[in-house]
């Protein structure tokens, strides 16, 4: 059976709390730097057979484990709602729906996405050459997903990974260590072989032993302190890092748009999950000519949205996370309101609930020279800000630290189009927000501090592999023109390849011939 492990130790523990209730939630163990290496050892035993079977093989654990959740759908959607503070709704919109179809497609299409390839090598396959690549699992992959999406990110991940052929690490966030642990429940009762699939529980500092292990891919989600932090501490073991640092995402509504659509789109963008995702719409910038209008529909609609805690079926915003991130949403607002900017709903923490609750809040006249439109807020905050050109709106969207998603909103598809390749996110939607990192198909990161490597799509199932080059020469019988010893005659023979070979050309090659006779006969008669 599959390891999961929690190392439960009376003396360090990490306590997890329900958001919504404030209530304790469980107390998991914290793994310490000597539990973490032995598990990594482990690791890296059962990688050996793991790398061995086949993708049939590998599919049928990850499509029975999909089934296994299929079954326990409501009890794992409490779980997370419990843990995480999100509504169950999203819970099953978010986290739950988009991993099973994640699970079933790399299930299906991995074998197909990792089947070698052939390679061109132009006129290098005239002289009885072949190249092709072949993709070999890393070993042991470390994932250290963000509390945000405690299931769905590193339940993706680590479905990719063992989908190539590795061995998985997962060190859930110490906010959600039980939704982590029930991954590692869920491909137990599977039957994955043993340590294939390992759960580690803990905080910052096991974390932290995962990263100087010197295993093979990190895969992290989380801030860009602490992405710096793993990066610098990876390099020393030239560890590999797939970094999804969050971002400040950016959605411009042109007045061309269907503006009703566009505020139900920015509304769902920027509060739900209480705006803690990292794709979250964080700044809105909305044509001057329909600002005023487009304000008013954002308002209206957001004084409608029920919070309340996370069981109920009817609750739009739930808890946030933690305190923690409350006081950063707090700090943020004070300082809208201190630079100027307007309040015209929420801006305070619901009284009427006793939790980490923070009232859906939209904000006018905001401007990018406002902190709260610079640094990453991660809470249920709309900042409206205005534009008379498309080129200041591709400006303003630009001007950030972060690139991880934008949406533009438009009538006009051609100008969308446009407008979205001007803009520097990894993933930009037209007339579309937020909810691509659900589509397991396409590749999910960013630019700048946004982080760098991908997860998800092809481009994310590469990441968890090594090309191999497999070069063969299949004629036996003659030496290659370029070895020792070298000669006058060998040296006029490399002008040849340079002046004639190289351009890729066959005519040109063809004058090459002659000459290239003369060379290997020489180097046989050596």
């Amino acid at each position: 059976m599959s390891a999961v492990l929690s190392f439960p130790t009376a003396q360090d523990e990490i306590i997890s709390y329900n958001p919504a209730t404030r209530e304790e939630f469980g107390r998991a163990g914290c793994a310490s730097v000597e539990e973490v290496r032995a598990a990594v050892q482990k690791s890296r035993q059962a990688f050996e057979k793991w790398k061995e079977t086949s993708f049939k093989e590998r599919a049928r654990f990850v499509m029975r484990a999909r089934e296994i959740i299929l079954d326990e759908l409501d009890e794992i959607a409490r779980l997370i709602s419990d843990e995480s503070g999100k509504p169950i709704a999203e819970a099953l919109s978010m986290e739950i729906a988009p991993v099973l179809d994640l699970m079933q497609y790399f299930a299906r299409n991995a074998a197909k996405i990792l089947k070698p390839e052939r390679i061109n090598i132009g006129l290098y396959a005239t002289m009885g050459r072949t190249s092709k690549i072949i993709y070999k699992p890393l070993g042991t992959v470390g994932i250290i997903p963000a509390w945000n999406y405690p299931f769905s990110i590193p339940l993706g991940e680590a479905v990719m990974a063992l989908m190539a052929g590795n061995a998985v690490i997962v060190k859930p966030s110490e906010l959600t260590p039980f939704i982590g642990l029930k991954i590692g429940e869920i491909f137990e009762k599977v039957g994955l072989p043993e340590n294939v699939l390992q759960v580690v529980t803990g905080d910052g500092r096991t974390g932290a032993a995962l990263v100087d292990a010197g295993i093979e891919k990190i895969m992290f989600t989380g801030s860009v302190a602490t992405g710096k932090k793993i990066a610098e501490s990876a390099a020393k073991h030239l560890t590999s890092v797939v970094l999804e640092l969050g971002g400040k995402d950016p959605m411009i509504v042109f007045a061309d748009a269907n503006l009703k659509l566009a505020a139900q789109g920015a509304i769902w963008g920027a509060f739900c999950n209480s705006g803690q995702s990292c794709s979250s719409v964080e700044r809105l910038y909305v044509e001057e000519s329909v600002a005023e209008e487009f304000t008013e529909l954002i308002v209206e609609k957001t004084k409608r949205l029920n919070q309340n805690s996370g069981d109920k079926e009817t609750t739009d915003v739930a808890a946030m996370s933690s305190e923690r991130q409350i006081k950063i949403v707090e700090d943020h607002i004070e300082s809208f309101r201190n630079e100027g900017a307007k309040i015209l709903t929420g801006g305070k923490r619901n009284a009427n609930l006793k939790g980490a609750f923070y009232e859906p809040t939209v904000i006018s006249n905001a401007t990018n020279e406002m902190r709260g439109m610079r640094e990453e807020t991660f809470g249920p905050t709309l900042p409206i800000a205005t534009f008379k050109a498309e080129q200041e709106a591709i400006d303003l969207a630009n001007d950030s630290d972060f690139g991880l998603t934008a949406s533009v909103w438009t009538g006009d598809l051609e100008k969308g189009r446009r407008v979205a390749e001007k803009i520097l996110a990894g993933t930009v939607c037209v007339n579309e927000v937020l909810y691509t990192h659900g589509i397991g198909q396409t590749p999910w990161g960013g630019f700048k501090q946004s982080g760098y490597g991908r997860t998800h799509g092809r481009h994310g199932l590469m990441e968890l592999v090594a090309p191999q080059h497999i070069h063969v020469n299949r004629a036996l019988l003659a030496p290659n023109a370029w070895w020792l010893p070298y000669s006058p005659l060998a040296v006029e023979t490399f002008r040849g390849f340079a002046r004639h070979f190289a351009g890729g050309s066959l005519r040109q090659t063809i004058k090459l011939a002659p000459q290239l006779l003369k060379r290997i006969k020489e180097l046989r008669g050596k």
